[in-house]
């Protein structure tokens, strides 16, 4: 048993006996804090030869405050893509500096606050940098960046790929007379200073994420070659170390990320520039698990189907393309205690209104019964942390957890959702304004 497997069962066990888990609670997600510690550790560590270097966590991976605070602490910055990301982030505590804003579609407004408050932004398009620059005030301390696609292509993943020949995120490099628009930009702005690139995530390889991460690295030779001084002077690398969801082990590392760079790029981290990172899924994914009742269980053309409280609204994505992200699950006693009977192939179905929602078809299990419990494994991001409103199910409560010496302790990340905060949240307070809110039509 590997120790995420042996924290999880410590954890589960405790969260049924404190009533965490049960019938009044039929659905959790869950956070190790100590290996959330460790994996930016992890990630530190790999880059430790190099100079300058600022890891901004992908905050969509995790939007609840109370974990990025607890990666700012770690010495986390942060990268957001929208206006309630970048509240997130200044709410748990980022300074404006360490915080970088991407989006392919900045109103004025967001990129007006950015500039205000010293955040640094990655323009998607060399339209986006007119508006900059007619917004950027004065001695602005924001660090401003260009994105550019170095088109190499894809990974297995077509939604994940998004340096692919007509991917909408950033300048095509590729295209007929764009890396000269891209020189020339450089040289007409003093105050870009960033190139920025994210070659995708899942399912892309890592000599894929290198090779479009070393013709970034040329690029920002050639635009200082043009402008006869520096000018480019940090890289943005983006994220997207791809995730094993197959087992415990982590693999690819951040050491094994290091050493593709460096293999396709030798100078890509010797300090020329400095390094930006915004990984996410890969600092938090296997850091956290949902567990689930079984609800009921019964027989539908000869297979057992598991009836629980973890469908889409939980695994949006893995429900969708089954194919691309699949989960492992596991089964569980009501005591949080495992399941060791023979298995038995099931299906594990959520608690939403249409066929699809399935998180596993036919899985060899031990054979589930109410009252049981079963543990999306590797849910640390992207899963519980973003749920999806279908049904209006309540959002389900997320802790954190720490094993300390065979015990463990819980702290609250995110209240579960009520049903009256559901209502509220659906227009309750507004509930006759389409009866008494709307003025007299005019006459023809």
């Amino acid at each position: 048993m590997s120790f995420r497997t042996g924290n999880l069962e410590i954890a589960l066990r405790q969260a049924v006996a404190d009533g965490l888990l049960g019938e009044d609670r039929p659905v959790a997600g869950f956070v190790d804090v100590r290996g959330v510690r460790e994996s930016v550790a992890g990630l530190h560590e790999a880059f430790g030869r190099v100079p300058d270097v600022l890891h901004a966590f992908a905050a969509k991976a995790c939007p609840l405050v109370p974990v990025l605070r607890l990666l700012a602490d770690a010495g986390m910055g942060c990268e957001v893509a929208s206006p309630g990301e970048t509240r997130l982030a200044l709410d748990a505590g980022f300074a404006p500096e360490r915080i970088v804003l991407d989006s392919p579609a900045k109103t004025r407004a967001e990129i007006r606050e950015a500039l205000a408050l010293g955040i640094a932004l990655n323009a998607d398009n060399l339209a986006e940098l007119d508006r900059i620059d007619a917004l950027r005030p004065a001695g602005s301390a924001s660090v401003v960046g260009l994105r550019v696609n170095p088109q190499v292509g894809g990974g297995s993943i077509g939604a994940m790929s998004t340096a692919t020949a007509h991917s909408k995120f950033g300048v095509a490099l590729r295209d007929p007379g764009a890396r000269a628009r891209v020189v020339e930009a450089f040289a007409r702005h003093p105050w870009l200073t960033r190139l920025h690139a994210h070659v995708g995530s899942q399912g892309c390889p890592l000599p894929l994420i290198a090779e479009g991460l070393a013709t970034v690295h040329r690029l920002a030779e050639e635009i200082d070659a043009h402008v006869g001084r520096r000018r480019v002077t940090s890289l943005d690398l983006g994220g997207g170390l791809p995730v094993n969801f197959a087992d415990d082990t982590v693999t690819p590392t951040y050491a094994d990320y290091v050493d593709a760079l460096t293999a396709a790029e030798p100078a890509l981290l010797d300090g020329r520039y400095q390094v930006v990172t915004e990984f996410g899924r890969s600092l938090l994914a296997k850091n956290g698990f949902t567990a689930a009742v079984v609800e009921y269980v019964k027989d539908a053309g000869g297979r057992r189907v598991a009836l629980t409280h973890a469908g889409a609204q939980v695994a949006t994505r893995t429900v969708f393309m089954p194919e691309s992200w699949p989960l492992r699950v596991s089964a569980y006693g009501p005591d949080g205690t495992p399941k060791r009977t023979a298995p038995v192939p099931q299906d594990i179905a959520g608690p939403l209104c249409f066929a699809g929602d399935v998180v596993a078809h036919e899985r060899p299990l031990p054979e589930l019964a109410e009252g049981d419990l079963v543990v999306l494994h590797d849910t640390g991001a992207y899963y519980f942390s973003a749920p999806w409103a279908y049904n209006s199910l309540p959002r389900p409560a997320v802790y954190g957890f720490l094993v300390r010496g065979g015990g463990v302790g819980f702290a609250t990340v995110r209240p579960a959702q009520t049903v009256r905060e559901v209502s509220a949240e659906s227009g309750l307070a507004q509930a006759d304004a389409l009866l008494t809110g709307l003025a007299a039509p005019s006459p023809p």
